[in-house]
């Protein structure tokens, strides 16, 4: 059986639009490294004053 890791132990990575720090979620897994907002309130601030998103 798998062991629970603890919040502290997950890699987290700055917010693009707010630069908080943000923890890996497990829906996340698959496209960890394309995350760049901590949240939709986050991401909409970001894309709406001209971020420009990579989508390479």
């Amino acid at each position: 059986m798998a062991r629970m890791r603890k919040k502290a132990d997950l890699p987290t990575k700055p917010c693009r639009a707010c630069g908080r720090p943000f923890a890996w979620r497990r829906k996340w897994a698959r496209d960890w490294e394309r995350v760049l907002y901590c949240s939709d309130r986050c991401r909409a601030a970001g894309t709406i004053s001209g971020a420009k998103e990579d989508r390479a």
